[in-house]
């Protein structure tokens, strides 16, 4: 089994998990997360003054599946959570890792 870990922006989350239903793949945990990468924050300008907003807004989304569905899984998530055609700086990240065993409680 793996788990997979996205960190994708928010105004896409909706796209990702309509393509995932779709797909069959339904579940999911989704959490907030605050952070950055090559993107370095962002400036903004506010009453006339300007500030850095360091961390960025985005959202951790991830998934526990078979070893088969990794490959369309990663394809679907990258497809859905772009910007454009091609991506850009700030789409977000797939971490894939395996999962030693599942616990139900």
């Amino acid at each position: 089994m793996i788990l997979i870990q996205a960190i994708i922006q928010p105004t896409k989350l909706s796209n990702v998990q309509s393509a995932l239903d779709e797909a069959g793949f339904s579940d999911t945990i989704v959490g907030d997360a605050l952070g950055y990468g090559r993107q370095r924050g962002q400036t903004a300008l506010f009453r006339g003054n300007e500030y850095k907003i360091d961390l960025l807004r985005k959202v951790t989304f991830e998934m526990v599946i078979d070893d088969d569905d990794l490959e369309p899984v990663v394809e679907i998530i990258r497809n859905a959570s772009r910007t454009g055609t091609e991506g850009q700086i700030g789409d977000g990240k797939i971490f894939v890792l395996p999962v030693a065993s599942v616990i139900d409680i």
